[in-house]
């Protein structure tokens, strides 16, 4: 049996979402957790076919956990979305990889098998914070004994206003967005991963065992050409401005009243990107999406949809 911990998010929902619409794996055979009324009830709107819900969060003790995941061999983690606790560079076992943890000590008591782990398409180690709790899960998973695979997932197509400077998509008056840094990064839609997830879910497992693999489309476009198909969608020039690192905390959190916090640990996304770590070489996500007949979304048409919503 597999566990989906995070179902009622994204990501995962959109996996579940393929798992069952392409009757991927038996319903009777999915346990999805969720942490909130509001994720019992997304669910309970895809639950048609009977896979199993069951309460846990990141707050619960390890036997809540142990209970929530009793009977499953298999476990896809998905990151927890806490971000706040990475803030300030938290040490070791103290930043959202607390949270894994828990989860996986509670999955390695109950005796499961095999562990699928969400992480993200930085290299590793990485120049972001971002990606410094997803180091830590890799690093405890690589050392626990249990059988595993990484999954670094691509950078989302959904996700560039926060990447184009916390871009306000119903009314951002700016037509210059200053930035910390920019290069190519390989987009890619949530739906997209969510099929390919699970493919790589419902294969023997023994297929994708002590395997990290990186799930982006080839296509990359830099934060340059995201402002020029914004500006398309909105009929007016938007230019990126790259500036120091100091200078972009400054007016985030000056000028765009953000909080420092966030925005100090956000920053160090683009000295990675200056890196060119989220320009990725791996065909894994087109190979996989191939074999349902399905090619990745341009990241155009995820930008043009969003700014006409």
């Amino acid at each position: 049996m597999l566990a989906i911990i995070g179902a009622s998010g994204k990501l995962g929902y959109a996996t579940l979402s393929a798992l069952l619409s392409l009757h991927l794996l038996p319903a009777e055979q999915v346990v999805c957790t969720t942490s909130s009324d509001s994720g019992a009830t997304t669910l309970q709107i895809l639950n048609q076919q009977g896979f199993h819900i069951r309460r846990a969060d990141w707050d619960s003790d390890q036997a809540t956990w142990e209970r929530a995941l009793e009977g499953c061999d298999r476990l896809f983690l998905i990151s927890s979305s806490r971000i706040e606790k990475d803030f300030g560079d938290a040490a070791p076992g103290k930043g959202r990889e607390a949270d894994h943890f828990k989860a996986l000590e509670a999955a390695r008591k109950i005796g499961v098998q095999h562990v699928y782990y969400s992480s993200l398409a930085f290299a590793n180690p990485s120049k972001s914070r971002v990606m410094k709790a997803h180091e830590r899960t890799e690093e405890w998973l690589q050392a626990s004994g249990m059988a595993h695979t990484i999954i670094r997932e691509g950078l989302y197509n959904e996700s560039w206003p926060l990447y184009l400077g916390h871009y306000n998509v119903p009314d951002d008056e700016r037509t210059e967005v200053p930035v910390a840094g920019d290069s190519k990064i390989s987009w890619t839609s949530i739906p997209d991963l969510g099929l390919a997830n699970a493919t790589i879910l419902s294969s023997p497992s023994s297929e994708w065992a002590g395997k990290t693999v990186y799930l982006s489309q080839k296509q990359a476009h830099n934060l340059s050409e995201v402002a020029a198909m914004v500006s398309k969608g909105r009929g007016i020039e938007i230019k990126v401005k790259v500036v120091p690192r100091e200078e972009h905390e400054r007016y985030y959190v000056q000028e765009r009243n953000m909080s420092e916090p966030m925005v100090s640990w956000w920053s160090k996304t683009y000295d990675a990107l200056e890196d060119n770590e989220c320009e990725i070489d791996d065909l894994t996500l087109e190979d996989l999406l191939a074999r349902r007949g399905v090619k990745p979304k341009p990241l155009e048409e995820t930008v043009a949809e969003m700014l006409k919503c």
